[in-house]
């Protein structure tokens, strides 16, 4: 599918009022860690989505507010604010404002002044489920039922959240989440020593085959993106990738290691938050397993001290070791599964020029997927759009062998399903 210049700028653009923008708005969006808001009357803290600038906060009471980043008054930002007694308080003028965007208190205006009840600032809703802070900036009377993906609703016991700035568009992101064919590249030299993917036989079929075959079927959510390589004479080893609108991938299993997932969040047109999860159905997880993620092992990366922000990144060249890739010990010659993928994908530039590409069979997932996405930007506003169904959410990935003859979607139907505290179907 060679793309129109509208369509490439539809995809891309997600503000308010574009059409990507708006159906966004229609999905709760992860927010913020819960770290980041760790009790009352912390620190408020600067939230950037869709192109909106927000404050988010946690009142006297414990409630938590996302509001419009700036005071009605001057447009101080409200970042420099007192959290004080419910409600933010301007630092320039005093204007005080609680979790709903209502004006409060104004201590600048005569005290007989009902000046106040007339202002209030744009709100959003802000519910925490796990470690993760949702909102929902869509329009009220749409808000669909909270999130039901797996890694959503399990103890944070079972589950590890990170996140990490993304000096892309999110649909760089995105694409290269459900691009199966390039992991028997960028990080073919990765698997076997990286924590969170060692001992799978899956690793062996991957490095075998480097040249997968693309199957690709529309699921109620989303997508099924399955990718087969061989496995002998008569069964082929299928890696099926889960695409949740708008921006969820389910990263096929390794072996016993954790199940992955992702999150691709637009901060605004030229930079998202890459959400990186790891999660087991039916255990807690190990101690030496967070330990390895918090390292920047897996899908997760070394930050810069205090902030979210990647270690290796464009001004350093990502710390690219050209010895190792020289050697074979890293076939990109960056360390660590994420930061490949992302050197790459931020190389792109900020929004990549769609219209010069030239995609190949292997891009079938990334064709369909940019097609339900402009597909999905068209439903008329009290049609609900694919994936706020939560039985759509309740859905894994696998990775299992099947016999030659049999479809993948109907090999692999129960281990597509989400069926809790049971494990997952992984090689």
């Amino acid at each position: 599918m060679a793309l129109t210049e509208r369509q490439q700028q539809t995809l891309v653009s997600t503000n308010a009022a574009t059409p990507m923008g708006d159906l966004f708005r229609r999905y709760w969006i992860p927010a913020l860690l819960a770290e980041e808001l760790p009790e009352p009357d912390c620190a408020p803290v600067r939230v950037r989505l869709l192109g909106e600038d927000l404050i988010a906060f946690c009142d006297t009471t414990g409630r938590y507010g996302l509001i419009d980043g700036f005071c009605a008054h001057r447009g101080v930002s409200l970042f420099y604010a007192r959290n004080e007694e419910c409600g933010l308080r301007c630092a320039y003028h005093g204007w005080k404002y609680d979790v709903e965007g209502r004006c409060i208190d104004m201590p600048s205006e005569p005290e007989e002044s009902n000046f106040k009840d007339k202002v209030r600032l744009r709100a959003y809703p802000l519910v925490r489920l796990g470690d993760v802070f949702w909102t929902y900036m869509g329009p009220v009377n749409a808000r669909p039922a909270e999130p039901q993906l797996e890694w959503a609703t399990l103890p944070p016991s079972q589950v590890y959240i990170s996140k990490r700035l993304q000096r892309t568009n999110y649909l760089q992101a995105l694409e290269g989440g459900i691009d199966s064919s390039h992991v028997s590249f960028t990080h073919r030299f990765s698997l076997d020593d990286d924590p969170l993917h060692r001992g799978s036989l899956g690793n062996v079929y991957l490095k075998q085959d480097g040249r997968p075959r693309f199957e690709v079927v529309e699921s109620a959510g989303g997508l099924l993106i399955g990718a087969r390589r061989n496995a002998g004479d008569d069964r082929y080893y299928w890696r099926i990738t889960q695409y949740v609108m708008p921006w969820y991938t389910i990263i096929p299993p390794f072996g016993e290691n954790l199940i992955g997932a992702h999150a691709w969040v637009p901060i605004d047109d030229e930079s998202c938050w890459a959400w990186s999860i790891n999660y087991h159905p039916v255990r807690e997880l190990l101690d030496t397993e967070r330990d390895d993620m918090r390292a920047g092992g897996g899908i997760h990366c070394v930050y810069k001290p205090g902030t979210y922000e990647p270690l290796a990144d464009a001004s350093n060249d990502y710390l690219i070791d050209r010895r190792a890739q020289r050697e074979q010990k890293s076939f990109s010659g960056v360390a660590g599964i994420a930061m490949q993928d992302a050197s790459l994908q931020e190389s792109m530039g900020p929004i990549q020029d769609r219209l010069r590409e030239r995609l190949g069979t292997s891009d079938s997932g990334i064709i369909m997927a940019r097609q339900r996405l402009l597909r999905a930007a068209e439903v008329a506003a009290g049609d609900v759009p694919p994936g706020l169904d939560p039985a759509a959410q309740r859905v894994r990935s696998a990775s299992l062998l099947l016999p030659k003859d049999v479809p993948f979607q109907d090999g692999a139907a129960d281990a597509l399903r989400l069926q809790p505290k049971t494990a997952f179907v992984s090689l």
